[in-house]
């Protein structure tokens, strides 16, 4: 099994559910975040003053598919979420060596 996490911009996030919903994504998790990487924030004018903001609000979205269906999964984040501009995103994907379905106890495959 495999943990896909994605990090995305908030405006793509129906999109991306819709396209993981078709490619057999059965749940995911939605965290709203902040961060920045390559843009480092930027800067805006409030009541005519300069500011700098350092942490953009981003979406981060996690899965558990099986090891097989992951490429597919990140292949599809990828696509959908992608803007061509900066700050697009990231995908990462790690093992997970176990799960449990904590109302009917499965375990691994079955829990997903």
């Amino acid at each position: 099994m495999k943990m896909v996490t994605a990090i995305i911009k908030p405006f793509k996030l129906d999109e991306v559910r819709e396209a993981l919903t078709a490619v057999g994504v059965e749940g995911i998790t939605v965290t709203e975040v902040k961060g920045y990487g390559r843009q480092k924030g930027h800067t805006e004018i409030y009541r005519g003053a300069e500011y700098a903001v350092s942490f953009l609000p981003k979406i981060k979205i996690e899965t558990v598919v099986p090891a097989e269906n992951a490429d597919k999964v990140v292949a599809t984040i990828a696509e959908v979420a992608k803007t061509g501009q900066i700050g697009d995103g990231k995908v990462f994907v790690t093992t997970v060596e176990k799960s449990m379905r904590i109302r009917t106890g499965e375990t691994d495959a079955a829990a997903l």
